[in-house]
């Protein structure tokens, strides 16, 4: 169900959902939302969703529902709606335990170089997801690549999201993306965690959900092969990155326009 993800298209893949499981009414409002409207457009859809949100900065944030709890609900996702499903892991356990109920292991941006994590997603035979860290150039990431790919799986990606600059902003260096498409995985643009704005005094990520149109179009142009947009229908309330998050009912004007930007590319 993941080998088109790695096949030439007319457009780019979309991987997109909550920033984390709230719930399964939440999940599948989402997941029924954005995959009519990527059928429609030919847009070839993976659902986001993470199970357990490890990487808070206060102890009282919210971390998840349950793991089997939010599993199962990726999981009968995937099921329903017959797309793939992925979600982020933080250790070694966790990846043969997600590998029951996902099709894409996502490894987040600031364990991109463990190489334990790294060896055990790899060996669950599941597609890779390598976010690109905060801290790393783009062409240290053919290491991460390869750490995947030693161990005899070669379904790896690569998501660009931003690079630090200071201590409360990130920027997106587009000249990253074909650099790190040359290392033969498909790169992706995460369009909204590229935006935040961490290490808040209030220790809340604050963002700039209203340039996600911008970082996405600049993406479409250069080329870059998958879009990543964390969506809820009500951001203002979401128990995660609600300040990222686009919100839900204007995703399908927003892929319109990047799927006209791509078409004019392709034709000119």
């Amino acid at each position: 169900m993941v080998d088109h993800l790695f096949q030439p298209h007319d457009t780019f893949f979309l991987i997109a959902g909550p920033c984390a499981i709230e719930g399964e009414d939440m999940a599948f409002e989402i997941a029924e939302k954005v995959h009519g409207i990527c059928q429609q457009l030919n847009i070839r859809y993976v659902f986001k969703g993470s199970y357990r949100k490890a990487n808070r900065s206060r102890k009282d944030s919210f971390t998840g529902i349950g793991d089997e709890k939010a599993l199962d609900i990726l999981r009968r996702v995937g099921q329903k709606y017959q797309i793939p499903v992925t979600t982020d892991i933080h250790s070694e356990p966790e990846a043969a335990m997600a590998a029951e109920y996902v099709d894409v292991l996502q490894i987040p941006a600031f364990l991109c170089r463990q190489t334990s994590l790294l060896v055990a997603a790899a060996q669950t035979g599941k597609v890779v997801n390598i976010k690109k860290g905060q801290f790393m150039s783009p062409e240290a990431m053919q290491f991460a690549a390869e750490k995947v790919r030693e161990e005899g799986n070669p379904q790896v990606m690569l998501t660009e999201r931003g690079v630090m600059f200071g201590y409360q902003d990130l920027v997106v260096d587009f000249r990253g993306i074909p650099v790190m498409q040359s290392f033969q995985a498909p790169v992706i643009l995460d369009c909204t965690h590229s935006l935040q704005q961490p290490n808040q005094g209030s220790g809340v990520t604050g963002g700039r959900p209203a340039l996600i149109e911008t970082i996405a179009r600049a993406g479409v142009a250069t080329g870059v092969d998958g879009l990543f947009i964390e969506t809820h229908p009500s951001p203002a309330s979401a128990k995660s990155d609600g300040a990222n998050m686009l919100p839900l009912d204007r995703l399908e004007a927003l892929l319109e326009r990047l799927v006209r930007i791509r078409q004019a590319i392709q034709g000119s």
